[in-house]
């Protein structure tokens, strides 16, 4: 008769269990995977498939007593590297929303909102466009396989029976948003300069003929003008998907030091 005792149940669960943490906790928070629109129970079964698949080619786990104080510190603390993960992939998806906002606000389209599925709020129509853009690139180019293997990367490189992430690395998380305003920036450098140079034009227009409405006029073209320039800018659009993946990749992998 097959007998198996406690300690090796413990050891079997905990082997599946720890990593699933750190997993469940990336999805929490990662744009793509993380998203308002998908269900919890769907979050919840992708982390237990991807345990399952991953966790024979990890390394072993420690054994320790699961209603232990230090059981529950080393999940808080599995569930704290994953999340941080999946934050930085969200600075990524938030840079192109800012820049869609900024550019909004300066071609009239900042009134105009839409219903954001992904994270629940109320976003400006053109950066609206620009997030459902990112995603397509993300999954056209396999972003989220890429970011998994950064995922199973950090197992190896934190592993389950070390502390975790340095009070260094949790520093530099929030510094790293400075990154996204510079690449939001980057991106509406083009149209606010544009759009400027045809507000300034219907300025001087208004003092040489105050009586042509500007209002009446200004708007229409200022919203035409805004869509040709977002229009001529795509051609760089790739270029610039690529260096900001680019970077937030080698951030994450930094932060895990691999």
């Amino acid at each position: 008769m097959l007998e198996v005792s406690t300690p090796e149940i413990t050891a079997w669960v905990g082997r599946y269990m720890w990593p699933m943490f750190r997993i469940a906790g990336f999805m929490l928070a990662a744009p793509f995977f993380g998203a308002n629109f998908v269900p919890t129970r769907i979050r919840l079964l992708l982390a237990f498939v991807i345990t399952i698949v991953v966790t024979p080619v990890l390394p072993e786990v420690p054994r320790m007593d699961p209603l232990s104080m230090e059981h529950m510190l080393l999940i808080m603390n599995q569930v704290l590297i994953g999340v941080c993960l999946g934050f930085v992939l969200q600075l990524l998806t938030q840079l192109f929303v800012i820049a869609g906002q900024v550019i909004g606000m300066k071609m009239g389209l900042g009134f105009a909102l839409m219903n954001d599925p992904a994270n629940g709020i109320s976003v400006a129509v053109v950066s609206q466009f620009y997030l459902m853009m990112v995603t397509l690139l993300f999954i056209s180019t396999n972003g989220h396989l890429v970011v998994l293997e950064v995922l199973i990367e950090s197992f190896y490189t934190i592993p389950v029976n070390v502390k975790g992430l340095t009070a260094e690395d949790l520093r530099l998380i929030p510094l790293w948003g400075s990154w996204m305003f510079a690449g939001a920036v980057l991106i509406a450098l083009p149209a606010v300069v544009a759009l400027t140079v045809v507000n300034l034009a219907f300025g001087v227009m208004s003092r040489a003929a105050p009586q042509m409405n500007m209002f009446a006029l200004g708007f229409p073209f200022t919203l035409v003008f805004g869509l040709f320039v977002m229009w001529a800018t795509q051609i760089n659009m790739l270029a610039l998907y690529q260096t900001f993946v680019s970077d937030t990749l080698h951030f994450m992998r930094l932060i895990i030091k691999a």
